[in-house]
C-alpha cells in the first residue's frame, strides 16, 4: 500500500491484463457483526483487510468476541447465549459508516454502556434518522456533540415492541441496514415491523442486507420497500462458514478502465453479473456508455467498444457507490453526462458532488451540480489539465481520478494521500500499476550516483519511500549475481561466463528499503560480506554478465516510478532520466562513516587505512575504461559531507519537485 503524502501518476496508455479484487467491504462488515450476534462458531473466508474492516474487528474484540485472523480468513466465536460485557466501552470507529450504523443499532438494542466515536468527519456524518427510529423503540441514545451526529453515549433500553418502527429511507439505506440487523435481538416474542418514511434509496444494499440475513436464519418478510416484518421467535444462527464475494464497487474502477484504454482488455477475478452486490449493475451503466461486457461465474472481461463513450442520463439510485465511476468515464465522452438521484453522495466520506465537481474542473471540465444531480461535460484532446486531485480522505475520489492518467493529451495527475484507498482496497494502486502500460520514456527515473560510502543507498531508498517509486541499488546486483551463481552451483572459478549471464538476466532480486530480496529471502548480510564483496569483483569483469546486467536494470524502470543509485546510473544506464544527483563527501568523512557501521557490526576498524582504502578506490572507479565514475553533465552535485540524511532527502525532493508540473508541495515549504 502506498503511504506517501502523493502519488504522481505518469500518463498512461493502455491497459490488459486480470484483476483479483478484494472483497466486499459492505459484505464484509455485515457478515463480522451477524457472526458475533451468533452462538457458536462462523469462519468467514475471503474477508476484505481494510481500514473499515479493521475497525469493526476491533469493536468486536472489545465485546469479548473471539476474533481469529489468519490472512483473509477470520473465525468469529459469537456472543449468542452468553453475557455480554457489563463495563463502560469506548469504540472509536473512525469513518467507517458501515461499521458505525449496525453497531449502533445493535448496542442500542441490547444495551449497556457504551460510547462510539470516530474521526471528525464521521462526526459530521448524520445519524439522526436512526437515533430517532431507536429511541421510537424504546432504546437510551444520547448525543455527546451537535444533535443529530456522533459520538454517542448508549445506555440500557427500554423496549416498546408493540407498534411499527418508523426510519427515513432517503438519507442513507445504512439506517434500514442497521435496524435489520439488530432487532431480531428483541424479536424473540412477537415480529418487529419497520415501516420506511419516504423513497427508500440504495435499494440493493438492503437487498444485500436480507439475502444476508437468511444465511444466518432471518427470513425477512418485505412488503414492497415500505414495511419489513422480522418474525417472531427470530435467532441468529451460524452458517458455519461463509465467504465473502468481491467488492463490486472496486471492480467498477477497473470496468472503466477496460472502456477507457487501449489494448486486449481487463478481466476482473472474484465478482460476475450474478453478484448479490447492487453495484454489479454498473456494468449495465458502463455497456450503455460503449464498454463491451462478458461474464461468467466470479469473472468479468471488458473491453473498450464505442469510442469516444457515450454520454448518458441515469438514475443513480440503485449503484450510489460506483457510480461515481461514472463521473470520470464522463470526460471521455462525445457529451455531457448527468448522474441523477444521488443526494447520498453528500453524506459519505465527504460531500461527493462538490468533490467530484471540483476536481473535475482542475482537470479541466465543465460541471453543473444541484441538489442530487451532477453534469459533467467530456474533456476533447488538447483540453486536458494537468491536476492535484484533492481526495478529502475519501477512498472512492481516490480511485475514480486515477483514471484520467489515461487522457489523449497524456498529461500527467497527482493523487493527494494515495493511502486513503485502504478504507476498501489497500492495494488499489498496485493493482492498477499491474495492469496499466505506457512508454518507458513516460515512466520517471532519479539517478543518484556517487563514489563508495557517500550514502548514496540510504539517501536513494528514503527519497524512493517518499515517492512511492521502486528502487535499484545497481551497485549490489553483481554481489547477487555471484550469489546466485554460487546457489545455483555454478562456478567462479573457472567462471561459467555463458551461464552466469543467463542467470543474471532473469535475477529475481527486488529491493526493499536497504534491504535485498533473492526469490523473498534477505540475503543483505551475505552479500555485504568480504567475500561477498570479493565474489561480486570476480563476476564484474565478465562483458556477457555486465550486458546481461544493463537489461536487468533497466527492468526496473516500472510504474509509477524508479529511483537508482549506483556509480553509472546517470551516466550509461538511465541517460534521459530527469534528474540526476551526484553525491559526494569528503575521503575523511566517508570513512568516519564506514567506520561507525563497522563498529557498530562488531568488527574491528582502522579509520586511517579505511580512508586510504577508500581513496585508492575512488582513483580506481574514475580511471576505469568502462562507465569510469563521474557525475553526469546534467546531474546536480550534492556534497553531503556536513549533513543530515533528512537534509540531503529534503533538498533531492526540492530539486525533483522543481521539474514536476504539480510544483513544490506544502509540506516541503
Amino acid at each position: 500500500m502506498f503511504s506517501t503524502a502523493f502519488l504522481d501518476l505518469p500518463p498512461l496508455q493502455g491497459a490488459s491484463g486480470t484483476v483479483t479484487l478484494p472483497g466486499s467491504k459492505s459484505i464484509s462488515n455485515r457478515v463480522l457483526l451477524l457472526s458475533a450476534l451468533c452462538q457458536g462458531t462462523t469462519v468467514v473466508h475471503d474477508l476484505l483487510d481494510s481500514d473499515d474492516t479493521q475497525v469493526m474487528l476491533a469493536a468486536l474484540r472489545q465485546l469479548d468476541c473471539g476474533v481469529q485472523v489468519n490472512g483473509t480468513t477470520v473465525t468469529i466465536t459469537g456472543l449468542g447465549g452468553r453475557a455480554w460485557p457489563t463495563e463502560a466501552i469506548e469504540f472509536f470507529m473512525g469513518n467507517a459508516g458501515t461499521a458505525m450504523r449496525p453497531l449502533t443499532a445493535a448496542l442500542a438494542v441490547h444495551g449497556g454502556d457504551f460510547t462510539l466515536k470516530g474521526v471528525p468527519r464521521m462526526h459530521e456524518r448524520p445519524i439522526g434518522d436512526l437515533v430517532d427510529a431507536l429511541r421510537e423503540l424504546g432504546c437510551t441514545i444520547d448525543y455527546l456533540g451537535n444533535e443529530g451526529f456522533p459520538p454517542l453515549r448508549i445506555g440500557q433500553p427500554r423496549l416498546q415492541l408493540d407498534k411499527a418502527i418508523p426510519v427515513r429511507g432517503d438519507v442513507s439505506s445504512q439506517f434500514l441496514t442497521a435496524l435489520l440487523m439488530a432487532l431480531p435481538l428483541a424479536a424473540q416474542d412477537r415480529a418487529i415491523t419497520i415501516e420506511v418514511v419516504g423513497e427508500l434509496i440504495s435499494k440493493p444494499y438492503i437487498e444485500i442486507t436480507l439475502n444476508l440475513l437468511a444465511r444466518y436464519g432471518i427470513d425477512v418478510e418485505r412488503q414492497g420497500w415500505e414495511r419489513f416484518v422480522i418474525p417472531a421467535g427470530s435467532r441468529y444462527q451460524s452458517p458455519g462458514t461463509i465467504h465473502v464475494e468481491a467488492d463490486a464497487s472496486s471492480a467498477s474502477y477497473f470496468i472503466a478502465l477496460g472502456a477507457i484504454a487501449s489494448g486486449d482488455g481487463i478481466r476482473i477475478q472474484g465478482v460476475g453479473a450474478d453478484s448479490i452486490q447492487g453495484d454489479i449493475r454498473f456494468i449495465d451503466a458502463a455497456a450503455q456508455m460503449g464498454a463491451q461486457i462478458t461474464s461468467g461465474p466470479n469473472w468479468l472481461e471488458i473491453q473498450r467498444g464505442a469510442w469516444p463513450l457515450q454520454g448518458i442520463t441515469l438514475d443513480c439510485n440503485h449503484i450510489p457507490d460506483a457510480a461515481m465511476t461514472l463521473a470520470v468515464m464522463a470526460l471521455y465522452a462525445d457529451g455531457p453526462t448527468t448522474l441523477r438521484n444521488i443526494a447520498s453522495w453528500r453524506v459519505k466520506e465527504t460531500d461527493r458532488i462538490v468533490a467530484m465537481a471540483a476536481e473535475s474542473r482542475k482537470l479541466g471540465a465543465t460541471v453543473e451540480e444541484g441538489p442530487d444531480w451532477i453534469t459533467i461535460h467530456p474533456l476533447a484532446p488538447g483540453q486536458w489539465q494537468r491536476a492535484s486531485i484533492h481526495t478529502y480522505d475519501d477512498h472512492r475520489v481516490a480511485m475514480c481520478f486515477s483514471l484520467a492518467a489515461f487522457n489523449a493529451d497524456q498529461v500527467p495527475v497527482r493523487i493527494e494521500d494515495p493511502k486513503c484507498v485502504a478504507k476498501t482496497f489497500p492495494d488499489y494502486f498496485e493493482a492498477l500499476f499491474s495492469v496499466a502500460h505506457t512508454e518507458a520514456a513516460n515512466i520517471p527515473v532519479i539517478c543518484i550516483d556517487g563514489p563508495t560510502a557517500s550514502g548514496k543507498g540510504t539517501l536513494a531508498s528514503r527519497v524512493a519511500a517518499k515517492l512511492g517509486y521502486h528502487y535499484l541499488d545497481s551497485g549490489a546486483l553483481y554481489r547477487v549475481t555471484a550469489h546466485a551463481a554460487l546457489q545455483a552451483g555454478l562456478t567462479l572459478e573457472p567462471v561459467d561466463e555463458t551461464a552466469i549471464a543467463d542467470l543474471a538476466r532473469r535475477l529475481p532480486v527486488r529491493f526493499e528499503g536497504e534491504q535485498v530480496l533473492l526469490n523473498n529471502v534477505d540475503v543483505t548480510d551475505a552479500i555485504r560480506s568480504e567475500q561477498g564483496g570479493m565474489n561480486a569483483s570476480k563476476v564484474s569483469v565478465l562483458p556477457t554478465v555486465r550486458e546481461a546486467l544493463v537489461q536487468l536494470q533497466h527492468s526496473f524502470q516500472r510504474l509509477p516510478g524508479l529511483l537508482a543509485d549506483g556509480r553509472d546510473m546517470g551516466t550509461v544506464i538511465f541517460r534521459s532520466a530527469p534528474l540526476k544527483v551526484f553525491l559526494t563527501a569528503s575521503a575523511a568523512k566517508r570513512a568516519e562513516r564506514r567506520h561507525k557501521q563497522l563498529i557498530l557490526k562488531g568488527f574491528s576498524a582502522n579509520i586511517d587505512s579505511l580512508r586510504a582504502d577508500l581513496e585508492a578506490r575512488d582513483a580506481r572507479d574514475m580511471s576505469r575504461s568502462v562507465a569510469p565514475l563521474k557525475p553526469a553533465q546534467d546531474a546536480l552535485q550534492l556534497d553531503n559531507s556536513s549533513l543530515t540524511i533528512d537534509t540531503s532527502v529534503d533538498q533531492v525532493m526540492i530539486w525533483w519537485h522543481s521539474r514536476q508540473v504539480f510544483g513544490q508541495p506544502t509540506w516541503l515549504n
